[in-house]
């Protein structure tokens, strides 16, 4: 549940909620719009789905555009649909930053709670807390 929250957080910091909810909407405009412009395109599923096949790039046309606004908004939806591919990796690298940094802070607090009760550990802890100081010298050494 936690990655979900920390998921969700780097979507609203990075604005890629409101990109994605603009890109949403923009889709259906778009699709209902090409509906009203174009003669070949005559149901909302049909010009959804020729928004999809132009959004994806894929245009298998079977429908196609031919009117000079049926082409603007093609154009329109191809290029947002770029951008909002552009944004992905972006939002992907953040929420991992974020979950790496997470990890490193609760493993952080972890360390230092066993160093302040360190006379109330078992000897089994205290070897695990030795090894760890261990492994941390070694990785700093390397680097």
């Amino acid at each position: 549940m936690k990655s979900y929250k920390l998921f969700w957080n780097v979507l609203k910091r990075t604005g890629a909620v409101k990109l994605l909810c603009g890109y949403l909407l923009v889709f259906a405009a778009v699709a209902v719009a090409i509906v009203i412009v174009e003669p070949n395109i005559n149901t909302v599923s049909d010009g959804l789905w020729y928004c999809f096949s132009v959004a994806t790039t894929i245009g298998f046309g079977d429908y196609t555009s031919v009117t000079l606004l049926g082409r603007i908004l093609s154009v329109l939806i191809s290029v947002y649909s770029i951008v909002i591919i552009a944004v992905v990796p972006g939002v992907i690298t953040s929420y991992y930053l974020e979950s790496v940094k997470l990890r490193k802070n609760e493993s952080t607090e972890k360390f230092l709670s066993d160093l302040e009760r360190l006379p109330e550990l078992s000897k089994d802890e205290l070897e695990e807390l030795s090894q760890k100081i261990k492994k941390f010298q070694k990785n700093r050494n390397k680097k």
